[in-house]
């Protein structure tokens, strides 16, 4: 009599659908940053940039001048100091794992409702070249979005995948957001 073979275990590759989560939105916000879609860690935690990795909110905390809160709630609160908002692209898409490159069948998220709800918001930051892709395809191609409507500035990736260090992302950062940070009475330099 032969031996059973035993089957090997299968691994789970099928690609499982994942949602962003809704926007945060300051009252006023002037600047909207959008990524592309929450990676495992966010998911898992239920907060945006969530990953220990990540640059983002290092990033934020510097350019608003403060030192970075452990706590998520506290790391919000950032936001509203220059008045930026945060967001992704994708609504949801297919994807195993956090990587970008592993993104398939995306929905964008609902951009003429959401600017209509947010009209102080004037220009849009790319956390990465992927969310700026996603965006260019998904919302201006089909005229959700027409490319004057804002002033489009593309970041360096936050991502612990994109391999500039924290201050080589935050020289470019601080550069192409000049315009977009508050001074410390809270008032804006117009570009």
């Amino acid at each position: 009599m032969a031996a059973e073979r035993r089957k090997a275990p299968t691994i789970e590759t099928s690609p499982i659908i994942k949602y962003s989560f809704p926007p945060l939105s300051p009252a006023g916000a002037r600047l909207l940053i959008l990524g592309t879609l929450p990676g495992e860690e966010s998911l898992r935690l239920q907060r945006y940039y969530g990953h220990p990795r990540n640059h983002f909110w290092p990033l934020i905390a510097a350019l608003s001048n403060k030192p970075l809160p452990p706590l998520y709630e506290d790391r919000l609160a950032l936001l509203e100091i220059n008045r930026w908002a945060i967001w992704d692209v994708l609504e949801g898409a297919e994807r195993i794992g956090s990587a970008d490159a592993a993104i398939r069948n995306p929905t964008a998220n609902a951009f003429a409702d959401y600017f209509a709800a947010n009209p102080a918001i004037k220009a849009i930051a790319f956390n990465g070249q992927k969310a700026r892709d996603l965006f260019r395809r998904f919302v201006m191609k089909p005229g959700i979005v027409a490319a004057g409507d804002f002033d489009l500035i593309e970041l360096p990736s936050s991502s612990p995948l994109y391999t500039k260090t924290l201050d080589e992302k935050l020289a470019v950062w601080r550069s192409k957001l000049a315009g977009h940070i508050a001074d410390g009475r809270q008032e804006f330099r117009v570009k």
